[in-house]
């Protein structure tokens, strides 16, 4: 297991601490809409001189209370669900057990030097997330929320299982991966779909925030500076995700995770 000192950073002062905490509100409002927060906030704390895997782990206790509020708002999508949200949660906390540890047995260096890939990849979830999304919505029915939801199968129940090891890890772009097999499993209201999909998160995240949390490799003063953003972000996310257009908005996070990717990228490979 890598040694990291997240306090090994230059001090922050009220004006870079405040960009993180909006960094942060953006983050909560697009996981509350449909995932892929950590391509904000995660480079962000790069850009902050915090190493990559502190400033994971740090993205992710950050995130989790915007997971929460964002959740909360979408508790009444979840009425009569009680028994499918039981079978969802015990591969996500498992996954995310194995996802954290995973990270933490990465050495520091070779984390380091795959973080380029990550972010690319989970920029690429987060473009196909608008086609998916499409999808869903053109095969969703008319249905309330409250409506009986078809059991899951076991085949999805792994697949979330693998999809809870990658959250645990890193993380950005496991929403969209939820609401694709929650789609393929029939479920019809897009709400209630938001809210298993953020259920899902909610457990994956409170393993892994535990986990980082004891390991020692959280930047405390950021985290609990952006959790604030965080959670103001997840509850305006929550509310406002079927009432505003989100075109300019997706094309941003797009730019700032390829761009983010490549310069990452260069300064691996100019070091």
């Amino acid at each position: 297991m890598a040694i990291i000192n997240p306090t090994d950073v230059p001090a922050l002062d009220p004006v870079r601490l405040a960009l993180v905490a909006l960094a942060a509100a953006g983050g909560g409002m697009v996981n509350a809409i449909a995932g892929g927060g950590t391509l904000l906030t995660f480079p962000a704390l790069i850009a902050l001189g915090i190493p990559p895997l502190s400033a994971n782990a740090t993205s992710t206790v950050a995130l989790w209370p915007g997971i929460l509020t964002s959740f909360w708002s979408y508790r009444d999508a979840l009425r009569g669900s009680r028994a499918w949200t039981v079978r969802w949660a015990l591969p996500s906390l498992v996954g995310g057990i194995v996802g954290a540890v995973l990270l933490l047995s990465t050495p520091a260096q070779k984390f380091a030097d795959s973080v380029p890939w990550l972010i690319w990849g989970a920029t690429a979830l987060f473009i196909v997330q608008g086609p998916v999304m499409r999808w869903v919505r053109g095969h969703a029915a008319p249905s309330a929320p409250g409506a009986p939801l078809p059991p899951p199968r076991t085949g999805f129940l792994v697949y979330q299982f693998m999809v809870a090891i990658y959250g645990g890890y890193f993380g950005a772009g496991a929403g969209i991966l939820m609401l694709a097999a929650l789609g393929m499993m029939g479920l019809s209201n897009i709400h209630t779909m938001n809210g298993l999909k953020n259920w899902g998160g909610l457990n994956i995240n409170l393993v892994a925030v535990l986990i980082f949390a004891a390991s020692g490799i959280v930047n405390w003063p950021v985290a609990l500076t952006m959790a604030v953003g965080a959670a103001l972000g997840g509850m305006l996310g929550a509310r406002m995700a079927q009432r505003v257009g989100q075109h300019w908005v997706r094309r941003a996070i797009i730019a700032i995770g390829l761009g983010s990717g490549g310069w990452m990228l260069w300064v691996r490979l100019a070091a």
